[in-house]
């Protein structure tokens, strides 16, 4: 039998988790917030956006996210979902600032 994780250890895997899906659902809301740009020439450019964020995605909050329901390496789990929601904001400050 196991014995029951230690609330440090809960506590900690709750809020990789917690990072590691605030990351993901700012990920899908970009591809809503892409989506509602104007066209402007028509090219479809403003969806080259996407690539970079989904970079950040796969790797920093997509790891995360798999070591955080694993509950394994949950330090390392915390750091990168750190650094993706970091990565996340920078750059979507970055789009916002070319509009």
């Amino acid at each position: 039998m196991n014995p029951p994780p230690s609330t440090r250890t809960s506590l900690r895997r709750l809020v990789a988790l917690s990072l590691a899906l605030a990351g993901t659902a700012f990920w899908l809301y970009t591809f809503y917030w892409l989506a509602q740009l104007p066209a402007g020439d028509g090219s479809g450019m403003q969806w080259v956006a996407a690539v970079p964020l989904g970079l950040i995605f796969l790797l920093f909050t997509l790891p995360a996210l798999i070591l955080a329901f694993k509950g394994q390496s949950l330090t390392v789990s915390l750091v990168l979902g750190a650094v993706g929601l970091a990565a996340f904001a920078a750059l979507f400050l970055q789009l916002l600032s070319e509009l």
